[in-house]
């Protein structure tokens, strides 16, 4: 039998429910005893140790028992209700606090009883952290700490000791600390961590006039009149966080706890509270002032939403995992009810309800800061510079603790334009706009009706924030942020928090596309003159900048729906320029640009800009060099707003070399496009550049290449191509590996005897060293030789390092040599990653006759993986298809390879059946490698 409390040296005392009232909902997630039925549990401990099985031992293997029963109940319970977070949290600790409790009275009762404790052998056990909010997810850690009068005795240590042995023996993830009430405070002064984990802590069980003592002297002697510094110390610590986290709320793998707008937000917000205000719980903010209750309803809603996305995580993964990626999306997706609908897929359903409940918890800590500025336990922001006079503060708007106010609370409702006048006016004075003031505003967003929304004057104040001050994505990200941009553009308000399940987006759509009028107003400060002359160039020429901000702010707009989001977008576009005061000139324009805005970069990307007819077809479609410009300007802030590491040389070199031969179409005459002008100025030049060759080998070599081949290199491969095929023997094959700074690619030129399929076997070798193949090109000379060209980035989408190059030599000739097969030695290699899994890509092949004179186009549409490319040349191959040239464009999981191809006839493929044919082999192809991958 348990030996009676009394006997025991720290008697075990009932854990304390939590400080907040709130945390503790009236029922667990499933009945008690379903979680842990103590009385039971101490029953069979006690049968096996009356039957002489050590009590240690048994303690583990009934512990053991009851634990995994007890999560089983509240995940089934869980299931069942996806979005009960608090109850499941709460359960879990319920569930920690019977295994800890019952421990802690076994080791001071049965295996280190002491019925006479000096006054020093007292001991009592704390949770601390999370457990000791009661905010346990299936796999947190339990931190405890252990507190004791004086210096632990041998006796206390001996208790301790075997605690920890029975969680380890159970695998719970212990974290503990052992000190006497002076070291807690010692240690709590110099250390904002283990002051935090202090301000949490939660009796468990033992000396309970130690938790008095602890609890009495952390308010007096650590906490009081500390608050400033204890604030400093936390944002301090959260800054640095959402730092090392991206820095953004909208990065698409968030981390749920640590990023920005996550758990640790809303656990710094209460931590805050508690301390500078001296609540237990943080309902009580509302009484004093500092929320709504709207607002802490809310704050309460996004709190329970993320420990609901943290819970499924744990169970998914069955282990602690707090970072949300694609391939967990999906399942957290699925366990929360989250299903397909309105042409977007179940996933993107959530992670807009994620992102606008991080969103939220921003918006709550924006207005919880600025109640401690007003009293004084925050510093209020410095100005930009103590030596400028700050600008005096127009009509209708006063300065309060050094950032923007309304004049009187009931300015809003008087004049609702000035709910966009205090977001010109914040650009116009450098100040931040005042909480309360935006509390206000999102209080009443209903004030922007329609009759605001056609107001000339609102349109002139959205201008002017747009052109005026330099820095508009700050205006436009506050505006969208409190809800303002969706109300005064309705149709914006659906793509907010927006997320494109992709590999390709790093942002939301909203985000995006301020990060693409961010970029816009960069190239205006000429901060990018270097990396984007062209644009540069473009901009400080002129362009009509309210067509190109309007077009860039609605080029998106259309995501989410089943229809093209360009042409929903273009009607959209339609609707809103009119009722922004636009004439119908500009508003065709900004409709046009909206429609094609993917046409430069998909013109640039996908087709091959050697062929004349490419830029010929890209001319007729902007027709006049002002729709150039304009749409040169917005492709690039596209593209750049994607997200870090998108842009690169070779998009910049293809964009610009797609803009000035366009360029020099539209001011020139289409007729000046032809492949006989092209290829006797690159002759010319290739003679120039061999001025020291004899006039005989010049001309041989100028001769010995058919027309394609002068359009489709530059006069250093010319010269290259040339060096290789002097004195090039019949069996012998060249390689030469050259960096392309250019295009932030490795050049690979081969050249070799020609013959069938050497397009698929280069395609093959390129593969097997783990290249990714951004373009390429083959041709044959006259007297049967072939010169190919691939350009070539590393798994980071970079060139090739110098030293890497000799490897990548080596592997390529033994592969061509025969020595190793493409398709047996890819068959381990080309895998696909487990997070890459979840995306849908649908195939899609098309065949075009006419964008290329002399070519059929094929364009395959498909998921990308390592093999891909040597799988699909191999199928044109073995349909005896002839390669010119391929063209790839990569989109994350995404793929575009276009192929510049001819028969067998040096035909283009104009049978429909033989089309139906090919089309049915690639598909073919497709499946059967992305079948391999998954395996």
């Amino acid at each position: 039998m348990t030996l009676p409390q009394a006997a025991s040296a720290a008697p075990v005392s009932e854990p304390a429910p939590p400080d907040d009232t709130h945390r503790a909902p009236d029922s667990l997630i499933c009945p008690a005893r379903h979680i842990f039925d103590t009385a039971a549990v101490t029953a069979a401990i006690d049968r096996d140790a009356a039957d002489g099985t050590p009590v240690r031992q048994a303690a583990v293997a009934h512990l053991r028992d009851a634990l995994a029963a007890g999560r089983e109940a509240i995940a089934t319970a869980f299931a069942a209700r996806p979005f009960a977070a608090r109850e499941a949290v709460s359960s879990y600790s319920y569930l920690t606090d019977r295994v800890v409790a019952l421990v802690f009275e076994l080791a001071t009762t049965r295996l280190h009883a002491n019925p006479t404790p000096t006054e020093g052998e007292h001991l009592s056990v704390f949770a601390v952290g999370g457990y000791g909010r009661a905010e346990m997810a299936p796999f947190s850690d339990v931190d405890l700490l252990f507190v004791s009068p004086w210096k632990l005795t041998p006796w206390a240590e001996s208790v301790i000791e075997s605690m920890l042995y029975i969680f380890w023996d159970l695998h719970l993830k212990v974290g503990h600390s052992s000190r006497t009430v002076k070291e807690c405070l010692r240690l709590g002064r110099d250390d904002y961590t283990i002051r935090t984990a202090l301000l949490e802590h939660r009796f468990l069980g033992g000396d309970a006039a130690l938790d008095t003592d602890l609890s009495e002297k952390l308010w007096s002697e650590l906490f009081e009149g500390t608050g400033s510094d204890y604030v400093e110390a936390k944002l301090a610590e959260r800054e640095q966080r959402h730092r090392k986290q991206g820095g953004q709320r909208y990065i698409v793998e968030p981390n749920v706890k640590e990023g920005k707008g996550g758990l640790r937000d809303l656990q710094t917000l209460f931590w805050i509270a508690k301390y500078v205000n001296h609540v237990q719980d943080a309902a009580d903010l509302v009484d004093k002032g500092l929320f709504t209750q709207d607002e802490f309803d809310e704050c309460i809603e996004a709190e329970n939403f993320l420990l609901a996305v943290r819970c499924h995580l744990h169970l998914i993964a069955g282990r602690a995992m707090d970072q949300l990626t694609f391939d967990m999306q999906i399942e957290v997706a699925e366990r929360m009810g989250f299903v397909d609908k309105g042409g977007r897929r179940g996933v993107e359903h959530f992670m807009q309800a994620y992102f606008r409940h991080a969103t939220t918890v921003g918006e709550l800590t924006r207005i919880f800061l600025s109640a401690l500025e007003a009293d004084h336990v925050r510093k209020a922001p410095r100005l930009k510079s103590i030596l400028r006079r700050p600008p005096r503060t127009r009509k209708g708007f006063r300065r309060l603790q050094n950032r923007l106010a309304f004049d009187s609370d009931s300015r809003i409702f008087d004049d609702p334009l000035y709910i966009l006048r205090i977001f010109e006016e914040a650009l116009r004075t450098g100040l931040f706009i005042h909480p309360d003031a935006l509390r206000q505003i999102a209080a009443n967003l209903r004030l922007i009706d329609d009759p605001v929304r056609r107001d000339p004057d609102a349109a002139r104040i959205f201008f002017d924030l747009l052109l005026k001050y330099g820095n508009p994505e700050r205006g436009l990200r506050r505006m969208n942020e409190i809800g303002v941009l969706g109300a005064y553009l309705p149709e914006f308000e659906r793509i907010v928090a927006m997320m494109q399940f992709n590999m390709y987006h790093h942002f939301t759509v909203d985000e995006h596309i301020i990060q693409c009028v961010s970029t816009l107003s960069q190239i205006e400060r000429e901060e990018l003159v270097e990396e984007l002359p062209i644009a540069s160039r473009i901009l400080k020429n002129g362009v009509d900048r309210k067509v190109m901000y309007i077009a860039l702010l609605l080029h998106d707009i259309g995501k989410g729906m089943t229809e093209d989001h360009s042409v929903v977008g273009a009607r959209i576009a339609r609707k809103v320029c009119p009722r922004l005061g636009m004439k119908q000139a500009d508003t065709d324009t900004v409709e046009w640009l909206v429609r094609y805005h993917l046409l430069m970069s998909d013109m640039a990307q996908k087709r091959d800009l050697a062929d004349p007819r490419t830029i010929r077809d890209f001319a007729k479609a902007v027709r006049t060099t002002k729709r150039l410009d304009l749409l040169t300007v917005l492709t690039v802030c596209d593209i750049r707003g994607v997200g870090p590491g998108t842009w690169n040389n070779w998009k910049a070199q293809l964009l610009r070399t797609l803009y000035s031969e366009t360029a020099h179409a539209l001011e020139n005459g289409l007729e000046a496009l032809n492949r006989e002008t092209r290829g006797a100025e690159a002759r010319r030049q290739l003679r120039e550049a061999l001025s020291d060759w004899d006039r005989a080998t010049v001309k041989r070599e100028t001769k010995r290449h058919y027309p394609p081949y002068w359009q489709g290199m530059d006069t250093v491969a010319h010269v290259t191509f040339a060096h290789m095929l002097r004195g090039l023997g019949n069996g012998d094959i060249r390689i030469d590996l050259t960096p392309d700074e250019d295009r932030d690619a490795t050049r690979v030129c081969f050249a070799m005897v020609d013959h069938p399929g050497i397009f698929s076997r280069l395609a093959g070798a390129l593969a097997l060293v783990g290249a990714n193949v951004v373009d390429a090109r083959t041709y044959t000379t006259k007297d049967g030789f072939a010169t190919a060209v691939f350009w070539v980035q590393d798994i980071e989408g970079s060139p090739y390092d110098e030293d890497r190059l000799p490897r990548l030599r080596s592997m390529i000739e033994r592969t061509l040599h025969g020595e190793v097969v493409a398709s047996e030695a890819l068959e381990s290699r080309d895998k696909m990653k487990k997070r890459e899994r979840p995306f849908r890509v649908p195939t899609s092949i098309t065949f075009d006759n006419d964008g290329s004179e002399i070519y059929t186009i094929i364009e395959v549409d498909t998921r990308d993986r390592a093999g891909l490319l040597y799988d699909l040349t191999r199928t044109l191959a073995n349909a005896n298809i002839s390669i010119s040239s391929a063209v790839i464009a990569t989109y994350g999981a995404q793929v575009v390879d276009s192929f510049y191809v001819k028969d067998m006839f040096g035909l283009k493929i104009h049978s429909a059946q033989k089309r139906q044919s090919l089309e049915k082999k690639l598909r073919e192809a497709i499946d059967k490698g992305a079948e391999r991958a998954r395996r």
